[in-house]
């Protein structure tokens, strides 16, 4: 894979970018942060390793 594709894939799936785009959506802070929380443990740690 390269080096752009990575980054870019890394961005979008970055936790904060996901809140953005939930804010963005019109989910309320707090929602959108409890979300990402639990996106974050669930999903982005054991995949950033």
């Amino acid at each position: 894979m390269s080096r752009r594709i990575r980054e870019a894939i890394t961005h979008r799936l970055n936790p904060l970018h996901v809140y953005c785009r939930l804010c963005g959506l019109g989910l309320s802070s707090a929602l959108a942060r409890s979300l990402c929380r639990g996106y974050e443990r669930a999903i982005y740690r054991p995949l950033a390793g």
